[in-house]
């Protein structure tokens, strides 16, 4: 990781910061952010989540797909924990902490958005920062590619589904045509995008430099949304900043609980740690971009699902990086 990368938290803390001031002293200035809408989706945000998401899918290589007999039981694993296992323990503890434990502390109706965009951060599995995390803990590159592949194409026709299903179970009104319009916006344009700059360009050492070029677009655009995000919330979370920390809280501990049960698994099934600890990244780590992209055209710019989102953003780094040091040390978890 670059400097920049390495210090990614730091950057998006003063970005909440700034943002949190710009609100604070121009209300007006965020009111008409968050009325710049098309379809109830906000353009600014959309412009800017694909500036993120775009570069990050042109890492993703379809004829990777065929690697799928090389490491079958490692990939059930990435695919069960992803898909079966992450939306329902998420939801679990957002419902747990959330309406339970912190309830005293947080509007009823403001508790349910925070629950809804912790469900939409649960059903949305890493797809672009898990290829520095493998890096990071010395996985299989090729597998890694694999799995985020496999999990591409599942989300384009899962998460709309899941994420519906799982609001609908926690009382949340999920407009369908919403729904839809995000998904394909935000996975399915993307993805197209990223795979006909890959038939364009062919070379493999082209799409290197391409992508070299276009990380810090990506980076860029994600502190821009998050400091946008926050100008608008400003005014909520001044009148109630413990949110954060009560929304933090579930997601920093479903990140240990999903990288534990995947690493245990992974273990059952003799899997090697180039295998086992990417797998267990990408199954604690979030597609945040995306995450922010729906609960931000579902509910609003300036709704709690989106907060909850952007926390996700905010926690997932240090909290990552902490789990790829495990990784690197703990030889018990993830036998060579």
């Amino acid at each position: 990781m670059g400097l920049f990368e390495r210090y990614l938290s730091l950057w998006i803390g003063l970005a909440i910061v700034v943002g949190v001031v710009l609100g604070g002293v121009f209300p007006d200035l965020a009111s008409w952010i968050a009325s710049l809408e098309v379809a109830r989706i906000n353009v600014p945000i959309a412009v800017l989540i694909w500036g993120m998401i775009v570069p990050m899918m042109l890492a993703v290589d379809f004829s990777a797909i065929g690697g799928i007999r090389q490491q079958p039981r490692g990939l059930l694993v990435t695919v069960a924990v992803n898909w079966l296992i992450k939306p329902l323990t998420m939801t679990a503890l957002a419902w747990l902490f959330i309406r339970g434990v912190f309830a005293a502390w947080i509007p009823e109706a403001m508790g349910q958005e925070y629950v809804a965009g912790m469900i939409l951060l649960g059903v949305a599995p890493c797809t672009a920062m898990v290829f520095v995390w493998s890096r990071l803990s010395d996985g299989d590159p090729n597998y890694t590619l694999v799995q985020v592949a496999v999990n591409d194409l599942i989300m384009v026709f899962a998460f709309a589904p899941i994420a519906a299903l799982l609001l609908g179970v926690s009382d949340v009104l999920v407009p369908w045509d919403t729904m839809i319009t995000a998904v394909g916006l935000f996975v399915v344009v993307p993805l197209a995008t990223g795979w006909l700059m890959r038939v364009l360009f062919k070379s493999p050492g082209r799409i290197a430099r391409l992508e070299a070029q276009l990380k810090p677009l990506a980076i860029t655009a994600l502190i821009a949304t998050v400091l946008l995000l926050f100008m608008v919330q400003a005014l909520s979370i001044l009148s109630n900043p413990q949110a954060i920390v009560l929304i933090a809280i579930p997601l920093i501990l479903q990140t240990y609980l999903i990288f534990w049960l995947t690493a245990q698994w992974m273990r059952l099934w003799g899997q090697p740690r180039t295998v086992a600890a990417p797998g267990a990244m990408i199954g604690a780590s979030n597609f945040f971009e995306l995450a922010v992209a729906v609960a931000i055209s579902l509910f609003g710019l300036n709704s709690g699902a989106a907060l909850a989102t952007v926390v996700g953003v905010l926690v997932e780094v240090p909290v990552m990086l902490s789990l790829v040091a495990i990784a690197n040390r703990n030889q018990r978890l993830f036998p060579a």
